[in-house]
């Protein structure tokens, strides 16, 4: 459940609309969200090793500071802070306070219901594992039914298919097909994204080198099954021309197949979609934090796990009172290229970590699992996420450059943290 819904949230019901903007054939839309479960899947095999290899709280950041350098771990934690998490974290609450408004027609402002759910999810996380995970698993659950009855609606309720297989390739096969297809697979990605979440948790999980690959796997299959029929729904029912010009995609179908109550019906399950990812959110990421200021690279004080629930408390705090601020300024189409363009580039590095931990035999005979077809596979997974990288960067420059210049900050950050440690030694 944790992988499930760190990745399900309000993307697979607003993105769908900027693929099909990106490439235009029905082939291109549906084959762009099966690569990029594809390549979630291959990532999920990979993270499933590492964490065989290093079931340790951190997770990603563990990884690359393992196997790279500190300082690459490091600045991974803090873009994990300032944009990554947070970022989508803040996108994700603005959102779920669009459909909870739509649901209960309440006239309050999103941003404080936005600011609302941060703080509400980022106390019961305070409270412990338990509690938040509960919150968590309920509300994805009722999300993915809130996808299966969209699903069962529009297979069997609406009789007039606009599914179209002409053209095959839309734009025509070329170089800049190649663009707009990695242009397309930056919201796929984003989507996709929040699998390798659950790793952060490893250290306080029961027999991680079990659990947690077959977590990673499962999850992730679950994800690729839901997201490409629900875009194969879309297609049936709008086409793809109209997917394109369908901001809310999920929205405009079930309010065409039942009326204003289906309407509100799958707005209530967006709400309880994006509350759920929220819920994962607040309670995975923080321990990346928490073992940032443990390896004296951060506040101290962010490194304090309460005596009675075991959670650090800090670590929660302070990412959830900077979502807060980020949602209070940002919204959900702003933050997506420059939040992929980072993330891209630390999987990949994430990638590469796996053939250094093997070659250094990093787990030895402990470890359980193992990437299949190794290292073509991980290469595979490196080469496409860093190729979605430069898509973004010509497609966005500016965003992509606004990404990358918070992750340089993160240097002397670093430096001074480093530095400071040394002093106290």
């Amino acid at each position: 459940m944790a992988v499930i819904g760190g990745i399900v949230g309000a993307g697979i019901f607003i993105n769908p609309f900027l693929v099909a903007e990106r490439v235009h054939s029905t082939f291109l839309i549906l084959l762009a969200w099966i690569c990029g479960g594809l390549v979630a899947l291959i990532g999920g095999a990979i993270y499933a090793e590492l964490s065989a290899r290093l079931p340790v709280v951190g997770g990603q950041y563990t990884y690359l500071r393992r196997a790279l350098h500190p300082g690459v771990g490091f600045i991974y934690g803090w873009v994990l802070l300032l944009v990554i998490q947070t970022g989508g974290m803040a996108a994700v609450a603005v959102t779920f306070a669009r459909y909870l408004l739509i649901v209960t027609h309440w006239h309050i402002p999103e941003s404080l219901v936005a600011t609302v759910a941060l703080l509400v999810l980022t106390g019961v996380n305070c409270l412990g594992v338990g509690a938040g995970s509960r919150v968590q698993s309920l509300a994805t659950l009722i999300a993915i039914a809130a996808i299966a009855v969209l699903e069962i609606f529009s297979l069997f309720a609406w009789s007039s298919s606009q599914l179209s297989w002409q053209p095959v390739l839309d734009p025509p096969l070329s170089a800049g097909l190649g663009v707009a297809f990695g242009s397309a697979l930056v919201p796929v990605l984003f989507a996709y994204g929040g699998w390798q979440t659950a790793t952060f948790l490893a250290g306080e999980m029961r027999d991680p080198e079990r659990t947690l690959p077959r977590a990673l796997l499962l999850g992730v299959v679950v994800v690729i099954v839901t997201y490409t029929s629900v875009n194969f729904v879309y297609l049936y029912v709008l086409g793809a021309a109209g997917l394109r010009t369908t901001p809310a995609p999920a929205s405009t179908v079930m309010l065409a197949l039942a009326g204003p109550r289906g309407e509100q019906f799958i707005a209530a399950g967006i709400a309880f979609s994006a509350f759920g990812f929220l819920a994962q959110s607040i309670l995975t990421a923080p321990r990346v934090y928490y073992a940032m200021a443990r390896d004296g690279l951060f506040f101290r004080s962010v490194g304090w796990v309460h005596p009675r629930t075991h959670v650090p408390v800090i670590a929660i705090a302070v990412q959830g009172i900077w979502a807060t601020l980020i949602a209070l300024t940002g919204t959900y189409a702003q933050i997506v290229n420059y939040v992929v363009a980072v993330d891209c580039t630390f999987f990949g590095l994430t990638a590469v970590c796996l053939i250094v931990l093997r070659r250094r035999g990093e787990g030895g005979t402990a470890v359980r699992y193992f990437v299949p077809g190794h290292p073509w596979t991980t290469l595979l997974f490196v080469a496409v996420e860093w190729i979605v990288v430069v898509s973004t960067c010509i497609a966005d420059p500016i965003r992509a450059t606004i990404g990358f210049g918070i992750a340089l900050l993160g240097l002397p950050a670093y430096l001074f943290w480093r530095s400071r440690t040394r002093v106290e030694v």
